[in-house]
């Protein structure tokens, strides 16, 4: 991915690390800290806390946007350094984490590889449209939001116990397979994150998700 090198604008006078007093910042990267956990937790194979990271990421990502559509006095270039922030992160959260998800519960199976490849690259194209294009001309996204692939399999995953493992893995790799081709597509979805009302409905569903897998863990 290239980035246009913001000195052609205008000359940056703060330190690098300055822009982590931003409280959207903060919130960005205990999403990204979230994100680690559930990867280090999917490598060991202990899911239910890997789902309880993921979620999380979800719930500081959406956080932070809405923290940064009410903060008053942000700058032009805090808002450029997070949107760049959100990018990076997004591509990690929600394209790489998921294509481990599959590789994990699949035993690292190598017939897997192109699935999670496949998950890992329209990601990356769906994130990049995002940057380029924006919204459609109706304020809405072109191709399903991203992190809706790890809302939506954070639910799927809450089955796998119903099924035999080399089963739930193929129903996991579909099920992570069309939602990439829905990251993909031409469809049009409304920007759910937007909305007061979406980012609690998140909550309530963050808290859901952490109460079911916390108690598989006890």
């Amino acid at each position: 991915m290239t980035i246009k090198n913001a000195t052609t604008e205008e000359v940056p006078t703060r330190p690098i690390l300055s822009y982590m007093r931003d409280i959207p910042n903060i919130c960005s990267m205990a999403g990204l800290g979230c994100t680690l956990l559930a990867i280090y937790f999917l490598i060991t194979g202990v899911y239910a806390a890997a789902m309880i990271g993921m979620i999380w990421a979800v719930a500081f990502d959406w956080a932070d946007g809405l923290v940064a559509r009410r903060m008053k006095g942000r700058t032009g270039a805090d808002q450029r350094f997070g949107g760049q922030l959100d990018l990076l992160i997004d591509i990690v959260s929600y394209g790489v984490t998921p294509a481990i998800l599959i590789l994990s519960y699949a035993e690292f199976n190598p017939a897997f590889l192109p699935i999670a490849l496949i998950m890992l690259m329209f990601g990356a194209i769906r994130l990049s449209y995002f940057s380029t294009f924006g919204l459609s001309d109706d304020a809405k996204y072109t191709g399903l939001a991203i992190d809706n692939n790890s809302i939506l399999l954070i639910f799927i995953f809450m089955f796998a116990d119903y099924f035999e493992r080399p089963v739930f893995a193929i129903i996991l790799a579909l099920s992570g397979l069309c939602l990439a081709i829905l990251n993909v597509s031409q469809i049009k979805t409304p920007k759910l994150s937007g909305k007061p009302i979406n980012v609690v409905l998140l909550m309530v569903y963050t808290f859901a998700v952490t109460a079911i897998y916390s108690w598989t863990l006890i």
